[in-house]
């Protein structure tokens, strides 16, 4: 069969990074996997029930079909342990083929062949025996209607019988499907060995290894069928990736005449054909100079049509929405790969490193980050981490797995080193885990995924689960559907297109608490970075402040007893220190440091604790109305009034309660649907509310 070189496929990197080739990756949560694994489970079910709906053949039974008997006999040699082949057949010349004989797998005897001229000729063992276990058909036609009738059946073996598990691996019953057909064919393409191209699609289909309705020899035998199919798309497909790569480039010096900033740069080998290329919007950089000190570079996918690891340069901007600094793609994954992609990225932000960098797991890239960002630190995104759990850790440990997840989940949180090494340690020696490859890869990296040694490190809320799903939302976006490396850099050009940020976070912002403090974050923070310190400035009043000698505080929620932080106090130049570090970690001040600094009876906040990256005055998109948020105000109190006595009526009566809650409800939904009006009809209904 031929394969469709001009698809382009992207899947996940599923080589473990513990370097053992063998070990592969099935992420959790992966819907691709689980439709697989369902559709396999369904076909599965439905073939159970058809076997079981086979009864034994007997002499007499009739067929339309030779083919409908041989299937039916098929099916019932399956159940029972053995296959079928067809032996001999007789025709005449009135009747065409009037008999078939069906047999037993291991019937008759094979017959001596000439051995080849070799110096070691194989000497394969045959399996047949002599077994007279058959069905004989004859064909007859009656009142004009052909038919078949069983005229011989015998269910006699002189052999043993296979199990259920057995007897699916018998060459008769092993079949590669089409899509199956394809994939292997495109796995082959993209190097692999057939003894990796097996484990992958035990992987994709979510099946235990062995379990595939084929064998590994079976593939081998079909990529070795197919070899000159393979051959002729492999030329076929080096012609595309040339030609798209080059198209690729002139693409890249088409948006250096669209946009001036629009920077790229690759690299070619020996025979001067492309092998790296990285490219850069001038609306990126502008937001890098802003939203640059935290960058996520993640390269979870590869092109299998291209060979090209994908490697893509996230930030977050003050919205909390994702952005995107830049693209890669490397022709492998090495170190060196790796170090020319971030001296690229470095140079067209103008010489800029990142406070902090996450990542997934790779020695190469660790390597790479190591000696071009030396001052930068480095993460490993624990969604990444979680992601491979199940893979490494479900089939060892078995029903343990559950409950080892839920601890390792809880140490991941722990907040001090020296704890979340005594419960590591704990961790490791309970489940029996302490020669475990992957518990010795996770201890190498110890120092860049726990909480407890990066709770210092700024992270500006980019370990958040929401963010790491805008970040697949945003990379499935750039590649679904595209068919070369052209409409790809379309995708990827559209989807960073600020223009198209979503403007959901422009939202009203209420004040809760009536704090000074909590309105003058509202004029200065984003819609974002106000609810979250909106959400720190109400738990703050739920805590309780003891001042020591040196003017620092303990402060402690009022019903806990533990949990105790340290907040350190300069007056001079107005400097707070928490011992939670979150304001280290995320740039907001935490609930802690809000106390201290409302017991010191200040109204706003210092400038210096109001990040820039995180206020309203960075956003990318412009806001273009400065008095919605007063108006606004007008509308809430507006509202605030007239829910205050529709609350206080609708109480007199169980009646009237209801009344008000059904009418309510239904205004709600009414309102949901409207469409969104624009902030100048906004100030209209302001002005009208406050008139009347």
């Amino acid at each position: 069969m031929s394969t469709k070189p001009s698809t382009n496929i992207w899947i996940r990197r599923q080589q473990c990074p513990c370097g053992d080739w063998k070990c592969y990756i099935k992420y959790e949560g992966d819907d691709q996997l689980s439709v697989s694994s369902q559709q396999i489970k369904t076909e599965t079910t439905s073939a159970s029930s058809s076997l079981e709906a086979v009864f034994t053949p007997y002499v007499g039974q009739i067929f339309k079909s030779d083919e409908e008997a041989f299937e039916y006999y098929s099916n019932f040699a399956r159940k029972n342990g053995f296959s079928i082949r067809k032996a001999r057949s007789t025709e005449s010349q009135n009747l065409g083929i009037y008999r078939r004989d069906f047999v037993c797998y291991r019937s008759g005897f094979n017959q001596p062949r000439k051995k080849a001229n070799v110096e070691h000729p194989r000497d394969r063992k045959s399996v047949r025996c002599g077994c007279d276990a058959k069905l004989y058909l004859t064909k007859e036609i009656v009142d004009g209607v052909t038919q078949w009738y069983v005229s011989q059946f015998s269910n006699v073996h002189n052999h043993e019988l296979l199990e259920d598990d057995q007897v699916r691996l018998l060459p008769a019953y092993r079949k590669i499907q089409e899509a199956d057909q394809e994939r292997i064919l495109l796995l082959s393409k993209a190097g692999f060995p057939v003894n990796r191209i097996v484990k992958v699609l035990e992987l994709e289909k979510g099946v235990q290894p062995g379990q595939l309705p084929f064998i590994e020899k079976d593939v081998r035998n079909f990529v070795r069928t197919c070899k000159k199919t393979v051959q002729e798309n492999d030329a076929l497909l080096t012609e595309k990736r040339e030609n798209d790569t080059l198209e690729l480039l002139e693409a890249c010096k088409s948006m250096v005449e669209r946009d001036a900033d629009f920077v790229y740069d690759y690299t070619t080998d020996e025979n001067d054909k492309v092998e790296n290329i990285a490219w850069s919007y001038g609306d990126s950089i502008r937001a890098y100079s802003l939203f640059g000190d935290v960058v996520t570079f993640d390269t979870t996918y590869r092109s299998i049509t291209y060979g090209l690891l994908l490697g893509v340069w996230f930030g977050m901007d003050n919205h909390g929405e994702t952005i995107s600094f830049g693209c890669v793609l490397l022709q492998d994954e090495s170190s060196q790969s790796f170090i020319w992609a971030l001296q690229t990225f470095v140079r067209f932000m103008r010489g800029s490193c990142p406070q902090t960098i996450l990542t997934d797991i790779d020695s190469g890239l660790r390597d790479g980050i190591a000696r071009e960002l030396p001052n930068t630190k480095h993460v490993i995104c624990i969604w990444h981490i979680l992601s491979k759990l199940s893979s490494w850790f479900s089939l060892p440990l078995g029903s343990q797995y559950e409950e080892f997840k839920a601890e390792f989940d809880m140490l991941c949180h722990l907040e001090g080193v020296e704890d979340f090494e005594h419960q590591w340690n704990l961790l490791v020696a309970r489940f029996g885990l302490v020669s475990d490859k992957h518990i010795a890869l996770l201890s190498s990296y110890r120092a860049s995924w726990p909480f407890s040694y990066i709770r210092g490190y700024f992270l500006a809320r980019t370990m958040t689960i929401e963010f790491s799903q805008s970040l697949e939302t945003f990379l499935k976006r750039i590649l679904s559907g595209q068919t070369c490396l052209q409409v790809f850099f379309e995708q990827v050009g559209a989807a960073a297109n600020f223009g198209n940020l979503t403007r959901e976070g422009m939202q009203y912002m209420h004040i809760k608490t009536c704090m000074p403090i909590e309105e003058h974050a509202r004029s200065i923070l984003s819609p974002y970075a106000f609810r979250v310190i909106q959400h720190e400035i109400e738990l703050s009043m739920q805590y309780a402040t003891t001042e020591m000698a040196n003017g620092s505080y303990l402060v402690r929620h009022y019903k806990k007893m533990d949990g105790e932080y340290l907040v350190i106090w300069i007056p001079e130049d107005e400097q707070i220190h928490c011992s939670c570090k979150e304001f280290e970690h995320s740039g907001i001040l935490c609930r802690h440091s809000l106390r201290v600094f409302s017991i010191k009876n200040y109204f706003q906040l210092p400038e210096k604790y109001l990040l820039l990256r995180w206020r309203l005055e960075s956003s990318l998109v412009p806001i273009e109305d400065h008095n919605a948020q007063s108006s606004s105000d007008e509308c809430a109190q507006a509202f605030h009034s007239l829910a205050a006595t529709l609350l206080t009526e609708s109480l007199i009566s169980k009646e009237r309660f209801n009344y008000v809650h059904r009418e309510l409800t239904g205004i709600l939904d009414n309102v949901r649907n409207m469409p969104v009006i624009d902030e100048f009809a906004v100030n209209m209904v302001a002005n009208n509310v406050s008139e009347s």
